[in-house]
């Protein structure tokens, strides 16, 4: 048998790393390198090639491959021996996973984590997988005999790998190369995207495909602003649907809020149990958004326990968001979510118990390894006409037995928690809890908000560079393209709920940054993901899929617009323009990966409601006019504030300019299509005004 490691004494240079992925392999025999030149200098000197191994710490598969291979004091003396080997946390590094990913896809048809890449000393990969087993085992080629086969082929047939290796790596610049010549943006895209995607979706339980069913937020998203748009009741019916069926599935966690990865199963019940922070960004500002185009509290409900949940679980003290939750703890995947019938009764008494088993739909042989993972069969309604009780005090029963049980599984053993805090998905929460700030009339959340834009701007921004991530006060990373994008849309969102200048200024000088940066002079519309001079990748990578969170240049697209309309800087909307050119086939003939283009190129060809409101923020005045703007669902509005005793700052925007109070009185000034109404103070007189706008008149004509 082979030896397997038992003990930790043994450590190597991920010990010096921040990222709590690398760390959990410091300890492992194998001899790793982080990802740098020390590493490639090392195989190019030595003639050997390179072991690329990419994950992140809340995968279950990276976790079971380190503990059966990486542990394995056998298969570690092999990697040893034949390889140098690097070790990449895809969150910190996400331009090495996208390339190295595309690679093995083009190779094997599939991809996943954790990704195991095999390269030349130059750093081109030659073949690749994902997980591999420590024996041969369900028709799955042991880790052992692929590493033998692939050292001896590399030692003994080096010219074929070699050309495969130049042969994949041509293929892959070609394709990064593709999509250069923006094109004509008509409207009917918009209707094409969605007749495309309309028979995709899941009649029966919402989303859209089968198991493994995602969420798909940005989807949900573009199909509020479609029904917005064109009056159509089935768009709007299908959001409502999925967004009811995820909040009534084990997906959203019933006990203690917030959304899991990915539902296992097509109807949501059964999820994979890592809790990511972008995922409930996208889902908390998705229900905030339904909540305000249907006014249903259940949406309300969902957004904010989710909030609550990233405050409770994912807040760093000094105001950023951490990255995410693992879906195992005590070595079983969803062990700290589970429940038994007996636990449930003894914690709740006989009474409130049943109704609670019954309610969450949990049984005696559970619904996942013989434990429960609780879900919501029913609407509250039905099952408290079905059970002949009372709805108050129904809803009464199911409030208490939620605290009880969240108070008795806050005892148990926690999940692992990645608290790498990265400044993309950082953006993404940010403009959540702004937008929550605003929408729900919450004044913490606005101060958790104001915390997390400090403390990103603070402690992530250095000089002229934006950095990617942190950890123990340290960083070492260039900002992606995400990462500016994604932060200024955070920080737009924060300047509406403060009116403070200083959000925006921070915002535009971000964009400038992000043009310079990352937009090709000579291609127009093609911005990278990196900046120059940012690795020695072979190829520059440039993602156009929404996937799971949007790409960078979806949401610089969207940035860059609304951006325009604030400063007045035309070349900002140009840069946008020729973006949305490049990804017009992608988003007519793709439409599931290009739900953030979708709503960029929403807001692109709808005439923008612009609104400056002169007042201080906190003025009962200013909140009753906040109020009436806040209650309608207006996703291509443009709303910047001033505050009275704030001098007005020329680089924040030209909707400000001019812009005074009346009579003493906050005051909201509205325009839209290239015509402004007359300044008011009345709210009365601006919910006319707001109402008076249907959803067909904001078109551009």
């Amino acid at each position: 048998m082979s030896k397997v490691v038992t003990g930790q004494s043994h450590t190597n240079r991920l010990i010096n790393e921040t990222s709590p992925y690398l760390l959990q392999h410091a300890h492992n025999p194998v001899d790793w390198y982080p990802w740098g030149n020390e590493a490639l200098e090392r195989a190019q000197r030595e003639d050997k090639p390179i072991l690329l191994s990419i994950g992140y710490s809340a995968c279950h598969w990276c976790h079971v491959m380190e503990k059966e291979s990486f542990e394995n004091a056998t298969i570690a003396d092999l990697m040893n021996r034949h390889f140098v080997s690097i070790k990449v946390d895809r969150e910190e590094y996400p331009d090495v996973d996208h390339v190295y990913m595309a690679a093995v896809q083009a190779m094997t048809g599939g991809g996943g984590w954790p990704l195991t890449v095999f390269l030349t000393p130059q750093g081109k990969p030659f073949y690749g997988g994902t997980y591999f087993p420590p024996e041969d085992r369900h028709g799955m080629t042991g880790f052992p005999q692929v590493l033998i086969a692939v050292s001896e082929a590399y030692s003994k047939r080096r010219p074929e790998m070699t050309a495969t290796a130049e042969e994949l790596t041509s293929h892959l610049k070609g394709r990064a190369s593709v999509n250069t010549v923006p094109q004509s943006l008509p409207a009917d895209i918009l209707d094409r995207a969605y007749h495309n995607l309309a028979p995709s979706f899941d009649y029966e339980n919402g989303g859209f495909g089968s198991a493994p069913k995602f969420p798909q937020p940005m989807i949900q998203e573009f199909l509020l602003r479609y029904h917005l748009r064109s009056g159509e009741q089935q768009a709007l019916g299908m959001v409502q649907f999925t967004l009811d069926r995820m909040a009534a599935g084990g997906i959203y966690d019933q006990i203690g809020g917030g959304f899991h990865r990915y539902a296992t199963d097509y109807r949501w019940t059964v999820p994979h149990f890592e809790k990511m922070l972008y995922d409930n960004a996208l889902l908390s500002q998705v229900y905030l958004h339904a909540y305000q185009a249907t006014g249903r509290p259940l949406y309300r409900r969902i957004a904010e326990e989710t909030l609550d949940y990233v405050v409770r679980e994912l807040t760093h003290p000094a105001g950023g968001f951490y990255s995410a939750q693992d879906a195992d703890s005590e070595g079983r995947e969803g062990k700290y979510y589970m429940w038994a019938t007996k636990e449930i009764t003894s914690l709740l008494g006989q009474e409130d118990g049943r109704h609670a088993i019954q309610y969450y739909g949990a049984t005696t042989e559970g619904n996942f390894e013989g434990e429960n993972v609780l879900h919501v069969p029913k609407k509250m309604e039905t099952f408290a006409g079905e059970s002949g009780i009372n709805l108050n005090e129904l809803e009464s029963i199911i409030e208490r037995s939620k605290k009880r049980l969240l108070a008795s599984r806050e005892q148990r053993i926690r999940p692992h928690r990645d608290e790498k805090i990265v400044t993309s998905w950082n953006g993404m929460m940010l403009r959540s809890f702004a937008e929550a700030a605003c929408i729900l009339g919450r004044d913490d959340y606005r101060e958790i908000a104001v915390a997390n834009g400090s403390f990103l701007l603070n402690e992530l921004g250095q000089g002229d560079l934006l950095m990617h991530s942190y950890k123990d006060g340290r960083t070492k990373i260039p900002g992606y393209l995400d990462d500016y994008a994604l932060l200024i849309s955070g920080l737009l969102a924060l300047h509406e709920a403060t009116f403070q200048q200083q959000w925006l200024v921070e915002a535009a000088s971000l964009a400038d940054k992000m043009v310079h940066r990352f937009s090709d002079e000579e291609k127009p519309g093609v911005f990278y993901d990196t900046g120059q001079g940012h690795s020695d990748l072979f190829v520059r990578p440039r993602d156009t899929v929404d996937s799971v969170k949007p790409c960078g240049g979806s949401v610089a697209a969207e940035m860059l617009l609304r951006m325009a309309v604030i400063t007045g800087e035309s070349s900002y909307g140009k840069h946008a323009t020729a973006m949305l050119g490049l990804t017009r086939d992608q988003m007519t003939t793709h439409p599931l990966g290009s739900g953030h283009w979708l709503c960029a190129l929403d807001f692109q060809l709808t005439d923008c409601i612009e609104i400056a409101l002169i007042g201080s923020r906190d003025n009962p005045e200013t909140k009753a006019l906040l109020g009436i703007i806040h209650d309608h669902y207006l996703p291509n509005k443009v709303l910047v504030g001033s505050q009275p005793d704030e001098p007005y700052a020329p680089l924040a925007g030209a909707l400000l300019k001019d812009r005074v109070m009346i009579q003493g009185r906050s005051t909201v000034y509205l325009c839209h299509k290239h015509s402004c109404r007359a300044p008011t103070t009345n709210p009365d007189t601006l919910k006319q005004e707001l109402e008076a706008q249907h959803p067909q008149g904001l078109l551009s004509q």
